[in-house]
């Protein structure tokens, strides 16, 4: 298969690396000059993804939106860009008739201020690109395990089971196995919230409260997350999957998650700014607990784990305030609550 992978961040390239060890052409495309050249002389990517050497038959590429044109001879498109960059990009690639499909987890900040929510990426995609075959390439994953060939299982999620077959073929091996869904709404759901989770537990082990509190959390918010995923539509056991509970265990408890960085690091007195700096990476949870927090009150939905991750991140609440709010909540049914 002829892949190209736009976006040399630690997720795209190691699904580039693991592409290209399986047989597939893939060319990497970089939008900076300067990391394309740090690059290609090191057969690397020693700023997102180090230690981990390119195959040789691994292209590489600049990214610049006349050359779009040219991908149309691919057999694959895959987005590889923070959430904020997906809206550009497809508006780039309209009119190809290449599947396209995306690996960024979240939520797109409402364009519109006040009056109105930001979207997932299929809605995203319906709005600027409705004419693209899309879907998603999720679940439980880190970069640097992947491009290691460590045994690892996503979610190839599209209305269109063509493109599910696609990314199944592009994809699945013998240490990364691929399963279909055509629940492209709770996979992103899955997606974008354990993100704001993660934060949560963050700073729950940040602040020392035990293995008992982790454990509530984690199941409490995968009780948000559904109760949410429901309300747009999602089926319920999207989230006992992969892309739910999966992902969830895997962003809260993992040393490499980024989002748990940035909650033990409020936890220890950073500020947020000086957390996300030290990061030298894109955490969606930051950037989308507004937009979950929005939707789900328009919804009418109660999510107080996600309420309390974004009371704290826009500075109306301290770390040990949030934790004091959400033990002060009145007894409820545990499965109607």
């Amino acid at each position: 298969m002829q892949i190209a992978v736009i976006g040399a961040g630690a997720w795209g390239t190691a699904l580039a690396i693991s592409a290209s060890t399986r047989g597939h052409s893939v060319s990497l495309w970089a939008r900076d000059g300067a990391q394309l050249s740090a690059m290609q002389q090191a057969r690397a990517n020693a700023r997102y993804l180090p230690g981990a050497a390119f195959p040789p038959d691994l292209q590489l590429a600049q990214w610049a939106a006349p050359q779009a044109v040219g991908l149309s001879a691919q057999d694959l498109l895959v987005v590889a860009t923070p959430m904020a960059a997906l809206r550009s990009v497809l508006e780039q690639l309209r009119g190809l008739p290449v599947p396209v499909v995306w690996l960024c987890k979240g939520f797109e900040m409402a364009l519109d201020g006040a009056s109105s929510v930001g979207l997932m990426a299929h809605e995203v995609a319906l709005q600027c690109a409705g004419d693209l075959r899309v879907g998603v390439l999720s679940g439980p994953s880190f970069a640097q395990e992947v491009a290691r060939g460590q045994p690892t299982a996503l979610v190839a999620a599209s209305a269109d089971p063509q493109v599910r077959a696609v990314l199944v073929q592009a994809f699945h091996s013998p240490s990364l196995r691929i399963y279909a869904s055509d629940d492209i709404v709770g996979v992103e759901v899955g997606g974008a919230v354990k993100n704001v989770l993660a934060i949560a537990t963050g700073l729950c082990d940040g602040l020392q409260l035990g293995l008992n509190a982790r454990a509530a959390l984690i199941t409490r918010g995968l009780h948000e997350m559904t109760r949410f995923g429901l309300a747009l539509g999602a089926r319920a056991e999207t989230f006992t999957g992969l892309s739910g509970l999966g992902d969830l265990v895997l962003t809260s408890t993992g040393d490499l998650s980024r989002n748990r960085k940035v909650g033990l690091a409020l936890a220890g007195g950073q500020t947020l700014d000086h957390a996300i700096q030290a990061l030298g990476h894109v955490a969606e949870g930051v950037y989308c607990a507004r937009t979950v927090v929005q939707r789900a009150g328009q919804l009418g939905v109660d999510m107080p784990i996600c309420s309390a991750v974004n009371a704290l991140l826009e500075g109306r609440t301290t770390s040990r305030q949030a934790v004091a709010a959400l033990m002060a909540r009145e007894a409820r049914d545990e499965i109607r609550s």
